[in-house]
């Protein structure tokens, strides 16, 4: 087996965590890719997965190889591409909040998979940062503005924040009519996983941004988590409209201090500084824009 192909195999067990489950998606035994893993970790000389009976996981040194091999594979398609004209090809990763997956994806995804019938994705859903070489994701889609100045951002559009709070909790402290109402108010806390501190409600008063801290008994670093927790009638909280819009339509929610809503947030892609982009994932990003567009501006 050249080194191409078993660069190809290697990349195709890290991504199905199965040698079984490799071997059969490019047609060769399972003995013959166990071996030829053996030998790529012999001509590199380490250790490049850890086995056990119910799953394969990559070493740091695999993981660094990985994103090697992706890197390589992704040049070669893409030459390979440029002169056979061929259609944009192969696995493209994302990754998103789970709402955000459910709310815009999912429902326009089948079009894109049509439109590009070789391309493959793989949806990963998280509200951690994620290192996108090291762990070989090609694009993550993220609502505030990044921290890391290395990726490549492009803007998708704004979602358009609320305050709420359930009607079982105004009935025991009252409907606030502006922000000054809040001094007896209580919020859910929401704790930020890129400072670790608690995010304060935020009000546009006549122009000028005013943030405010109110009395906290829960906090949480799970946006679902809080949402669950607002329903319940635990506090007051903010998020993008998207979130609670079906919630304030059945009156499970109340919408508060329209007059001085929170200021939009930004909802971007990232993608890694690449030489030049992947064809597969610069259809993805035109398609991404496109949609968001039409969704949200």
């Amino acid at each position: 087996m050249d080194r191409l192909t078993q660069m190809q195999l290697f990349a195709r067990v890290v991504e199905r965590g199965s040698f079984s489950a490799a071997a059969t998606d490019l047609g060769l035994p399972r003995a013959t890719a166990t071996e030829a893993i053996k030998n790529l970790e012999r001509r590199v000389g380490a250790k490049l997965l850890e086995r056990t009976t119910r799953h394969v996981a990559t070493t740091l040194e695999g993981q660094d190889y990985y994103r090697r091999c992706l890197s390589i594979l992704a040049d070669i398609e893409e030459a390979e591409g440029l002169l056979r004209d061929a259609q944009p090809r192969g696995r493209l990763r994302i990754d998103a909040h789970g709402l955000i997956t459910r709310t815009f994806l999912l429902p326009h995804l089948p079009e894109f998979l049509k439109r590009y019938p070789l391309i493959d994705i793989h949806l990963g859903q998280s509200d951690r940062l994620v290192d996108l070489v090291r762990e070989g994701v090609d694009c993550v889609i993220r609502a505030g503005e990044p921290a890391d100045s290395r990726l490549v951002l492009r803007r998708l559009g704004m979602l358009e924040e609320v305050t709420v709070a359930s009607p079982a909790y105004l009935e025991r402290y009252g409907v606030p009519r502006s922000p000054d109402d809040l001094e007896k108010h209580e919020m859910i806390g929401f704790i930020s996983s890129r400072t670790g501190e608690m995010m304060p409600l935020e009000f546009v008063v006549g122009g000028t941004v005013r943030t405010m801290q109110l009395r906290c008994r829960v906090t949480v670093d799970s946006s679902d988590t809080m949402a669950d927790l607002v329903l319940l009638g635990q506090g007051i909280v903010q998020a993008p409209r998207y979130r609670f819009a079906r919630h304030i339509a059945e009156g499970r929610l109340v919408e508060l201090l329209e007059d001085c809503a929170p200021s939009p947030t930004p909802l971007s892609a990232l993608y890694p500084q690449n030489r030049q982009l992947a064809p597969r994932l610069e259809v993805f990003l035109a398609w991404l824009s496109g949609l968001f567009k039409g969704e949200l501006l």
